[in-house]
């Protein structure tokens, strides 16, 4: 039912059951997202993690859970790219971009839904705090990351290490 309602410029997700309705991202949200977004895509591509996406997207674990992620690294299909959402059965990474009106959402129902739906792992960028939370399996609270994040989605690629005060600071810059 949720894709019947119109374009209106607003996200609509089914979290557990429950339609959760989110206004247009600010920008410095967005440049967090397009920051991320360069700095994961080359490694993601050369170590055929997966493909890395943004949202608008329509990622339907089930008929009551539904989510957009800000980002999020598909797994390959036959090697490829999804082309189709359904296609999309799984997740390695999701991230979120934190906002006031985003908040509850994403630390208390979306963390659950991620981390029971098998997503490798989830985070929140936080860009008040100036700090990544990372979600993952079986980890009751975030890790809270404030100097450097490391990535290593499989045991057989070398980890992908990001400096946060860097990546903070280009997001952040005038």
């Amino acid at each position: 039912m949720v894709r019947a309602l119109p374009d209106d410029g607003k996200r609509y997700e089914v979290l557990d059951g429950e339609l959760f309705v989110t206004p247009v991202p600010s920008a410095d949200h967005q440049e967090a997202l397009i920051v991320l977004f360069r700095t994961l895509d080359p490694y993601v591509r050369e170590h055929r993690i997966g493909h890395l996406m943004l949202s608008p997207a329509d990622i339907e674990f089930s008929p009551k859970r539904l989510v957009q992620p800000d980002l999020f690294v598909a797994p390959l299909v036959e090697g490829k790219r999804p082309r189709k959402w359904r296609d999309v059965h799984g997740l390695v990474l999701a991230v979120e971009g934190l906002s006031p009106s985003t908040a509850r959402a994403d630390r208390q129902v979306k963390s659950k839904i991620y981390m029971d739906e098998d997503v490798g792992e989830y985070w929140i960028v936080d860009l008040d705090a100036r700090v990544f939370e990372r979600w993952r399996k079986d980890e009751s609270r975030p890790e809270i990351l404030a100097e450097a994040l490391g990535w290593q989605p499989r045991a057989d690629v070398p980890p992908l290490e990001i400096e946060l005060v860097a990546y903070f600071a280009k997001v952040l810059a005038d």
